[in-house]
C-alpha cells in the first residue's frame, strides 16, 4: 500500500486516542469490538467515540470487517503507519516526509528529514504483501494468519533490523546509522550511493570483490551471516576520483571516475542469522556465491581464490564478542527470531 499522509495533520488528540485503542485491542482481537474501543480509549460519551471511529474509517486507518459476528473494526497498515509516524514526530526524529525512493519485496522506503534538516530514510516493513518462498512449507500455519499477525511479523522484522544495525554500526561495520525504531518502521541515515546492481564498471573490480568477501568473513567472525548478501543490498559510495566525469546513470548501469575510492555499504537485515543456525553453512555459501556470480556476470571479474568458507571464518571465534548473542540479550529473543524466520526466508 502507498503511504498517504494527507490526513495526518487533521487528526485530533481524540482521534489518536481511539486509533491507539484499536491498536491495543488488536493484540487479542482480529476485529476489535466497538465497546472495547471506547473502553480502551478512556473517552466518555459513546457519540464522540463513534465520531472519531467514523473519521478514522473514512481516512482508511481502520476498517469495518464484512460479515463479522459483532460490530467492530480492525487496524489497517495505514493506521499502523500513522501511529509509527506520530511516534517519530513526537520524538523529534521526523519533521517532514519526502518521496518514495524504493520498493522492496516486503518494504517501502521513503526519504525524510529531521527537525534539524538532516536527511534520513524511513523504511516501512510490510510483510504479507506478497507470497513468500516459505508459503508451501507453512501452509497450515498461514491458514490462521490474519492482517494483525502480518503486522506483528512486520514489527518483528523492524525490531530485528534496528537491533542488528545498531550493534553493527557501533562496531564499525559499513552500515547506515540507525536513528529510531517504532512498530514496523526504522529510521536510518541517508546514504548517497549507488546500488551495486546498477553498476557495470568499477576502477578496480578485484579490490571491491576482496572487500565484500572480507565483510562476509568479518560478520561471521562476530557470529553473524547476512543471509541476503547480494547486489540489491549493497550500496557503493564514491569519494574523489580523477580523469573525467562519471558516466550518467542509465537503465544498464553506472560507471565511476578513475581513481575514485569506493566504499561498500551493507543494508537490509531482517534475514540476518547466527552462525549457530542449523543451516548457517548453506546461507554463508550462498552469500559468497551471490557475489561471485554477480562479479563474473556483470563486472566480468573472476577470482582464482576458492572460498571463503564458514569453517575457516569462525575458527577461533571469540564468544565474548559475538553480536548474535548481544542482540538476543537486548530483547529480540530467540523465540521472536524463530517466529520471524518461518516467513522471512533469505532470498
Amino acid at each position: 500500500m502507498k503511504l498517504d499522509t494527507r490526513a495526518l495533520r487533521y487528526l485530533t488528540a481524540e482521534d489518536w486516542r481511539v486509533l491507539a485503542a484499536v491498536e491495543q485491542g488488536s493484540k487479542n482481537h482480529e476485529v476489535v469490538p466497538t465497546p472495547l474501543i471506547a473502553q480502551l480509549s478512556g473517552m466518555r460519551g459513546g457519540n464522540n467515540v463513534h465520531k472519531n471511529i467514523s473519521t478514522l474509517a473514512k481516512d482508511g486507518l481502520i476498517a469495518k470487517v464484512k460479515n463479522a459476528r459483532y460490530d467492530g473494526y480492525r487496524l489497517t497498515y495505514g493506521g499502523l503507519d500513522y501511529l509509527a509516524l506520530n511516534t517519530h514526530r513526537k520524538g523529534d526524529r521526523i519533521f517532514s516526509l519526502g518521496n518514495q525512493i524504493g520498493v522492496g519485496k516486503e518494504s517501502d522506503i521513503y526519504v525524510c528529514a529531521s527537525p534539524s534538516s538532516r536527511q534520513l530514510v524511513l523504511k516501512l516493513h510490510r510483510l504479507g504483501r506478497i507470497s513468500f518462498r516459505t508459503v508451501k512449507a507453512n501452509r497450515d500455519y498461514l491458514r490462521n494468519r490474519n492482517a494483525g499477525s502480518w503486522m506483528y511479523l512486520s514489527r518483528l522484522a523492524a525490531q530485528k533490523e534496528h537491533a542488528f544495525m545498531k550493534v553493527l554500526h557501533r562496531e564499525g561495520f559499513p552500515v547506515p546509522e540507525p536513528v529510531a525504531w517504532s512498530r514496523h518502521t526504522v529510521v536510518m541515515e541517508f546514504i548517497d550511493a549507488f546500488p551495486l546492481r546498477m553498476i557495470d564498471s568499477v576502477p578496480n573490480a578485484g579490490k571491491l570483490y576482496a572487500e565484500l568477501m572480507d565483510m562476509i568473513v568479518q560478520l561471521a567472525q562476530r557470529g553473524l551471516i547476512h543471509g541476503d548478501f547480494n547486489e540489491f543490498n549493497i550500496l557503493i559510495k564514491e569519494k574523489g576520483g580523477t580523469g573525467g566525469t562519471r558516466d550518467e546513470e542509465t537503465e544498464e548501469g553506472s560507471a565511476f571516475t578513475k581513481n575514485a575510492t569506493l566504499t561498500p555499504i551493507l543494508i537490509d537485515f531482517p534475514q540476518t542469522l547466527s552462525t549457530n543456525h542449523t543451516n548457517a553453512e548453506f546461507y554463508f555459501d550462498r552469500d559468497v556465491d551471490c557475489i561471485k556470480r554477480y562479479f563474473e556476470r556483470r563486472l566480468r571479474y573472476t577470482s582464482d581464490e576458492p572460498g571463503p568458507f564458514l569453517k575457516d571464518a569462525i575458527k577461533g571465534i571469540d564468544n565474548a564478542r559475538r553480536l548474535d548473542v548481544e542482540v538476543e540479550a537486548t530483547g529480540f529473543s530467540r523465540k521472536m527470531a524463530k517466529e520471524l524466520d518461518r516467513f522471512v526466508e533469505p532470498v
